[in-house]
């Protein structure tokens, strides 16, 4: 699979074929060129769609299976490599084809020993298996693997940037060290975060404010907390996140284990200078 210039065809019928369109879609999605192929179309028309650069696999428990062997001599026509799976060896699909692959089958978890429920586990496992081998020897980098995934939550996960989701200008709480605690209540009730980032004249990041800054300042010093300025009472050396971030690992460091868990998290450009605004709420509502 790794040296096919062309695409991999998986082909099977009944259940098994039902796996082998799983297993081509998850090849696809991992970034290796794979169709499922429909043995009865293929005998009518769409076999011209392999050629002699392609792989096709055949999923068939029995090695039996007349419709596969029906196709076999076609696609060999057509110069295509042929590989079967199967659970019996000795099979007629596994001496028609290029190479023979049995999968250790006991017997089927039926009381019957009929219905195909382990021997579809089997070939599932093995698929999913050769798939992500194939993925790992290719380099595939969660990048590129985003790239097929645009939409739900593994897109969103994967390529959702911080600056997508973040609040920035106007938007983000701010207030100097200096302004009283009173006034920045203001600030805290306007923007409705539950925080007030601290900042310097060139807005570099100082300290946060919090609803549970106010609570603990009015606690140890009562209603002096509020006439006091802003740096008495912040925390300082909060954590951040840089700008270019992706927003899931601004949520992984939000819920850190050993950092504990955080509710907002502000960004930070490349000179240190806040830019922007991340909460919780953002996040999980952005699909994260």
């Amino acid at each position: 699979m790794l040296k096919c210039k062309g695409v991999v065809f998986f082909t099977g019928v009944g259940k098994s074929g039902f796996i082998a369109q799983k297993i081509s879609m998850t090849l696809v999605s991992t970034g290796t060129k794979a169709v499922f192929l429909n043995p009865v179309d293929a005998l009518h028309g769409d076999i011209g769609i392999v050629g002699e650069d392609d792989i096709l696999v055949l999923f068939s428990k029995s090695g039996s299976t007349e419709e596969l062997l029906g196709l076999v001599p076609f696609a060999k026509a057509r110069g295509a490599r042929l590989v079967s799976v199967t659970c019996l060896p000795g099979s007629k699909l596994a001496r028609a084809c290029d190479s023979a692959i049995v999968l250790p089958l006991e017997r089927e978890l039926c009381p019957f020993d009929l219905a195909p429920v382990t021997s579809t586990a089997i070939q599932l496992l093995f698929g999913d298996t050769v798939a992500i081998a194939v993925m790992e020897e290719k380099g595939l980098s969660r990048d590129a693997y985003a790239k097929n995934h645009p939409a739900g939550r593994i897109g969103k996960r994967l390529l959702l940037q911080v600056a997508d989701v973040m609040d920035a200008g106007d938007r983000v709480p701010t207030s100097l060290p200096g302004t009283k605690v009173v006034e920045v209540l203001m600030e805290l009730s306007e923007k409705g975060r539950g925080c007030v980032l601290v900042v310097d004249e060139e807005r570099r990041l100082l300290g946060t404010f919090s609803d549970g800054d106010l609570r603990r300042g009015m606690q140890r010093m009562g209603a002096a907390a509020l006439d006091c300025p802003v740096s008495e009472l912040m925390g300082r050396n909060p954590r951040s996140v840089p700008l270019e971030s992706k927003a899931v690992d601004a949520l992984e460091e939000m819920e850190h284990p050993e950092k504990g868990k955080v509710s907002f998290i502000p960004v930070l450009d490349e000179a240190a200078r806040v830019t922007g605004l991340l909460t919780l709420h953002m996040l999980l509502s952005a699909g994260l």
